[in-house]
This record gives structure tokens, C-alpha cells and sequence, in this order.
């Protein structure tokens, strides 16, 4: 139905509409006209434009029955205009033979769903490629695919946007410089570039998770981005255990999202398990097994990402904090340890080995961590080491280990709550 708008609570409403489907169909924009003019640059330029005339035409003239195809036809019409209007874009159509299509498929309905599925995920590709540094491959990512505006991703990682413009400025130079191709890997070539895809991904929603720096301990919006970029991979990679891996894990973690903060952080142990989403739990369930199923046809052992699950899953299943099967917890981070060798890894083993075995045996993985200084200044060390010891009921250590972890984490929440565990192992 076309929907007009004037002025006032219908503009905003149309402005809305603009704003809502320009997140959801801007990959798909932007990797078509990709394909189509070979040049990421300008594909976000021409699709920008088919934003511009949406705000400009659609409170006039009414929101389109398929707002999707009015922006690509539009996108099109331009890419059409500008190519005829630059011999630098008009000898490399001529080269690319691709006018023709372009000019016919301006005023074509809907494009061919598996044509745009390839599209993105040949986006994907690119917006993650090794090429690019990490903080880069993270900014463009949330720039093409998951549709967020310069200041919403600088806001979101607490960074100036004139920084974020120029990750996106360089990153779009780096790609063109490099020659990237707008293809997906094959063969070898994609297990290590899928790695640095789904990196990308986790990174996302990890600071949306546990928000390195400022006032709130979490940030929905970063977690919800990135989950919804690893259900479309498990749409597009289907036969990739790792992808079903990693979206089993956001769709677990995401589930403890509204028992986990409130006035203040509320960490594992204490979550309302009643405020758990059930649904996201059951898709976590189903994604898991999509993992095991794909590393079963394969013929290899779980991946990292599948493991993380797996010890996700196991929370979820625990009805209370007691019920949780900590031998599995702890026996999943020795495999992690083996798949995927960090001392991160080790140290959260040592809080599973230590809610299995005892708080002494987890402390002294804890301890065995601090004298080899691989974690020297990561604020959870000492946070661990303070809740083994308060357990032990060693309270001035712990106290100690609390106050040293505060004033090592850049987030004022959670700054907060350690220097409440401090005054309360006094």
C-alpha cells in the first residue's frame, strides 16, 4: 500500500520507513551494484544517492509496494547516468561489457534471490578481507552490511567519527589499491578467509556483550547487529560448521542479554535464569547441532566457535547455577585450549576448573597465568583471581585482586561492581 506523507507525525513516519528499509536492504543494494560496477566505492556512493531521492520522493510521492526494488531501480538509473557521463567509468564498462545490462535491468522487479544471495555473500568477502585491519574490516562491515551510519558505529565502539570515516575511507582505497576481487574464495583460500570473516562477527558482538570502555556494561544494539550478520552466513554457508558454530554461540550468549544487566552489571552466577529467551536458547540448540551435524559430514572434531557453543549450551541447560555440569564446562576449554590455544582460553578454564574441582585447583591455573605474565594488565585476571580467593576466603588477597582488576578495566560499570566485591571482601 503507498503511503503519503506532508509534514509532521507523517513524515517522521515515512522517514522511518526510509530508515528501516534502508538496514535492511542496503547489503543487498550495495553488493548488487557491486557486481555490477565492480567497484565498492562507487556502488556505496550510487546507493547513497538511491537514499537521498527515497527521503526526497517517498513523503511526496508515497513509499513504494516494494521499496527494495525502487531502490535498486534507482541506484541503477544513476550508476547508468554517471557511466555515461565519465569516460573513466565508460571505457571500463566497455571493458566489463556491463551497459547493456545495466541499462535493461533498470526497470526490472525483483532481482533473482539466489543471485542476490551470491551478491552478499561476495560482500561479505570483501568487507572482511585479511587486506584490511581488523578495526577496518569491523567499521565496514557495520557499514555495508549492517547498514549503520558513520556516527551510530562510532558511537557504538565509543570512537570520534572522523576516525571511523577515514577506517571506511581507507579501507575502500586499501580494496582498490589491492585489486580484491568481488568473489568468494574457493578451496583452501576460503577456510582462511572465512576465519577472518566470522572474526569480524565475533569482535561485533563481543563489545556489544562486554563493552571494553564507558558507562554501560553492554550494548544491544552491537550484539543484535551481529547476530543477525551470522544467521545470514548460516543462510549463505550452510555446509560451514563453524558459521552454524558461531551463530549458535551469539544466539546463547544473546539469550542471559536481559538477565545480565540492569542498575548495575549482574554477572553469571546471579542471573534471574527465568529472564533467559527461551526461543533464542532453542535456536542456539538447533544451530549447535547444524555445527555438529556439518563437522560430522566432514569428518572433523568441532571447530572453536562450536566448542564456545557447547559450553554456552551447557549453561543454558543448568536450571539453576548449581546444576551446572562444570566437568563438561571445564573438559570443553581443555578441547578450546587444544583447537585454539590462548591465555584467555586458559583462564576461563581455570573458573570452570575451579567451580569442578575446587577453588584452590582453578587459582592455581589462575596463579600458573600471572607469574608468566601473558596476561600482564587484562583486568579479568585479577578479577577471577579475587573470586577464587574470596572463596577460599583469603578476603585481603581478594580484596587486593578485586581493587587491581577496577582499576585495570576501561568500563565504569563494571569498574563499579568490582570495587563493590572489594569493599565486600573486606
Amino acid at each position: 500500500m503507498t503511503v503519503t506523507a506532508g509534514s509532521g507525525p507523517e513524515r517522521r513516519a515515512v522517514d522511518r520507513t526510509v530508515d528501516a528499509v534502508w538496514r535492511i536492504e542496503s547489503p543487498r543494494l550495495i553488493a548488487g551494484l557491486t557486481r555490477m560496477t565492480h567497484d565498492l566505492a562507487v556502488a556505496e556512493e550510487l546507493a547513497q544517492d538511491a537514499l537521498v531521492a527515497a527521503l526526497e520522493q517517498w513523503p511526496r510521492e508515497g513509499v513504494p509496494r516494494n521499496p527494495g526494488a525502487w531502490l535498486m531501480t534507482t541506484a541503477k538509473r544513476r550508476a547508468v547516468d554517471q557511466i555515461r557521463r565519465d569516460r573513466t567509468f565508460a571505457r571500463k564498462l566497455e571493458l566489463l561489457g556491463h551497459e547493456l545490462e545495466i541499462a535493461q535491468g533498470a526497470d526490472e522487479g525483483p532481482a533473482d534471490p539466489e543471485e542476490i544471495q551470491d551478491d552478499l555473500l561476495r560482500l561479505v568477502f570483501v568487507a572482511c578481507h585479511p587486506v584490511l585491519a581488523r578495526e577496518a574490516r569491523v567499521a565496514l562491515t557495520l557499514r555495508l552490511l549492517g547498514g549503520l551510519t558513520t556516527d551510530e558505529i562510532a558511537r557504538a565502539f565509543l570512537t570520534g567519527e572522523a576516525t571511523v570515516a577515514q577506517r571506511i575511507v581507507r579501507a575502500k582505497r586499501t580494496l582498490a589499491r589491492e585489486q580484491v576481487p568481488f568473489e568468494v574464495p574457493s578451496g583452501p583460500a576460503l577456510g582462511e578467509r572465512l576465519a577472518s570473516v566470522l572474526e569480524v562477527v565475533y569482535l561485533i558482538f563481543n563489545e556489544g556483550y562486554a563493552a571494553t570502555a564507558g558507562d554501560d556494561w553492554m550494548r544491544p544494539a552491537l550484539c543484535e547487529d551481529a547476530l543477525r550478520l551470522a544467521r545470514v552466513l548460516s543462510g549463505l554457508l550452510p555446509r560451514e560448521p563453524e558459521v552454524h558454530g558461531l551463530t549458535a554461540l551469539l544466539e546463547l550468549q544473546s539469550s542471559r542479554a536481559a538477565a545480565r544487566s540492569g542498575p548495575d552489571p549482574v554477572l553469571l552466577a546471579d542471573q534471574d535464569r527465568a529472564r533467559w529467551d527461551r526461543l533464542l536458547i532453542r535456536r542456539g540448540f538447533a544451530a549447535l547441532a547444524r555445527a555438529d551435524a556439518a563437522a560430522a559430514a566432514r569428518g572433523t572434531p568441532p571447530g572453536p566457535y562450536a566448542l564456545q557453543a557447547a559450553i554456552a549450551a551447557c549453561h543454558a541447560r543448568a536450571a539453576t547455577p548449581g546444576e551446572t555440569d562444570w566437568a563438561t564446562v571445564a573438559r570443553l576449554y581443555e578441547a578450546l585450549s587444544l583447537r585454539a590455544p590462548s591465555p584467555v582460553v586458559e583462564l576461563n578454564r581455570a573458573v570452570a576448573v575451579g567451580m569442578a574441582d575446587g577453588p584452590a585447583a582453578g587459582l592455581a591455573l589462575a596463579d600458573a597465568l600471572a607469574a608468566a605474565g601473558c596476561l600482564a594488565g587484562y583486568h579479568l585476571l585479577p578479577a577471577v583471581r579475587g573470586d577464587l580467593l574470596a572463596r577460599l576466603d583469603r578476603r585481603a588477597e581478594a580484596r587486593a585482586a578485586f581493587t587491581e582488576a577496577a582499576d585495570l578495566t576501561r568500563n565504569n560499570a563494571e569498574r563499579t561492581l568490582l570495587l563493590r566485591r572489594a569493599a565486600e571482601s573486606a
